[in-house]
């Protein structure tokens, strides 16, 4: 993690993680074709942002043990059913969040850029 005072950057988020990195960087790089966006990372999550947030990449391993180097969540107005997710869940009525496991970045494929462009559209 970042150092006392510093902004946390993904490479302090994902420090001694480089495959977490390497398939944050591939997350990033779909969403960088889509449109214009935020990044704010915390000590938990990094968060991609349009208005609200659309998309986050994160680190189960802060946790519980896991040997996942990252998880995808993806905030979507309806429930994808898909059995790439390792679950999903509706914080709201018009939330629903989807969390995909990743392990390579080949994961991050048309389908999953398809759900990235659809969660960008609705995050105004």
């Amino acid at each position: 993690m970042s150092r006392a005072g510093e902004e946390p950057t993904p490479q302090s988020f994902f420090g001694g993680f480089p495959d977490g990195l390497a398939l944050f960087d591939a997350v990033r790089a779909a969403v960088e074709t889509i449109g214009a966006f935020d990044l704010r990372v915390t000590t938990s999550q990094i968060a991609f942002r349009r208005g609200r947030g659309f998309a986050y990449v994160w680190r189960p391993g802060q946790y519980v043990h896991s040997e996942v180097p990252a998880v995808l969540s993806i905030v979507l107005p309806r429930e994808v059913s898909s059995h790439r997710f390792k679950s999903v869940a509706r914080p709201s009525t018009t939330v629903w969040m989807h969390h995909l496991e990743l392990f390579r970045t080949s994961q991050i494929d048309d389908e999953v850029r398809d759900w990235l462009a659809e969660a960008y559209a609705h995050a105004r």
